[in-house]
């Protein structure tokens, strides 16, 4: 493994800037790194559906092996605080950020590792598949490039995203649905010294019906979130006419996801009824659940490989979210795998040489492994 040039490929796309809809350097550089490996690369129209600056890139390379292709993918956005970002290699092998900034090993290790394992195996001439890869803009809010993809283009049923913290070797087969909501409260104001009675208090109304949910972990596979509350006006002298409240459930039923949101509108309606106000409640479910059998034909690939590296081969259920969710939608089933990326969103966000290397190993054995 020539493992100074995956560091200096590494070091050079932690430092290309690419916040979510900002992808266009990072999608450039990429291009350019497949084109020279072979690949035909195109991009779509994501970018100007969202007002970004680039689009999702697809790439594709026909193999001396028969068969379908098989699908690599990651995501090209970046968490802030990202601008500026330096990979800092320590001694022991460590690589982190200066500690301003995340390092981008979310996404970067595993595209760093599918270029290093994509060269190694050109200059083995190596006999290979078909290989199509995508790169999504978008990803950290909410999946929003794979959303509008057009899989029509993909001939592979049988995916890997390298998108997922915890030990090189192991892989998220199971993902949950995650519902986004928006509820406003509409009240009446009233000065509050003076007439209160004659006010409907939205805040009151909101806090009732919070009283009234089940929070946190609810039961073994959902849990609720209000995570953000704002409302009235900035006097105490009023009866608050409005109050807004975003939260989230996820779970790895998609009924029960679903059905939890109808119990709270029913909850926030009532409240609102019952006081004299209204509300109105807004969601949206950008991640579907999913689960892969460890029969499948992806699940085996990874477990063979794995054996051969010495490596765990776990499978386990993730409670985030992965561009696996819009695959799966569309009939691709596959893992999502650890990818050499610790305390991710964060400063402290880190990888390992080793880890990365590990990485380069697996990924270059899963494109070689005989289906």
């Amino acid at each position: 493994m020539n493992r100074d040039r995956m560091l200096a490929t590494f070091r050079k796309l932690v430092s290309i800037d690419s916040p979510s809809f900002g992808e266009r350097k990072m999608a450039d550089e990429l291009t350019g790194r497949l084109k020279e490996l072979g690949f035909t690369v195109s991009e779509d129209k994501a970018g100007e559906y969202y007002g970004g600056t680039a689009g999702n890139l697809y790439a594709f390379r026909r193999g001396s092996l028969p068969g379908e292709p098989l699908l690599f993918s990651a995501h090209m956005d970046t968490v802030e605080p990202s601008r500026g970002k330096e990979a800092v290699i320590h001694e022991d092998g460590r690589i982190t950020s200066k500690g301003d900034t995340v390092l981008g090993a979310d996404c970067m290790s595993g595209v760093t590792a599918l270029l290093e394992a994509l060269r190694e195996l050109e200059e083995e001439k190596a006999e290979l598949p078909s290989l199509e890869i995508l790169l999504f803009i978008g990803e950290e809010k909410h999946l929003k490039g794979s959303a509008v993809f057009d899989y029509s283009k993909i001939k592979s049923r049988e995916s890997y995203i390298l998108d997922l913290s915890g030990p090189v070797g192991t892989a998220a087969n199971q993902a949950p649905t995650l519902v986004d909501f928006q509820i406003t409260v509409q009240g009446r104001a009233a000065h509050a010294g003076f007439a209160p009675e004659k006010g409907v208090h939205a805040i009151g109304i909101a806090a009732r019906a919070l009283s009234r949910l089940e929070l946190g972990r609810v039961g073994q596979d959902m849990t609720v979130n209000i995570g953000h509350i704002e409302g009235g006006e900035k006097a105490t002298n009023i009866v608050p006419a409005h109050c807004c409240l975003l939260g989230e459930i996820r779970s790895y039923s998609h009924e029960k996801a679903l059905a939890q949101m109808e119990k709270i509108r029913r909850i926030f309606e009532e409240e609102a009824c019952e006081a004299g106000g209204s509300c109105q409640v807004n969601f949206t479910v950008p991640v579907h659940a999913y689960r892969v059998p460890e029969t499948r034909p992806c699940v085996i690939r990874f477990r063979k490989v794995c054996e051969r590296l010495g490596l765990s081969g776990d499978l386990l259920p993730t409670f985030g979210g992965s561009d696996q969710s819009n695959l799966s939608c569309h009939g691709i089933e596959g893992l999502v795998l650890a990818s050499a990326m610790e305390q991710v969103h964060s400063c402290g966000e880190y990888t390992t040489i080793q880890e990365m290397e590990t990485l380069t190993k697996l990924v270059k054995l899963l494109i070689c492994e005989q289906r």
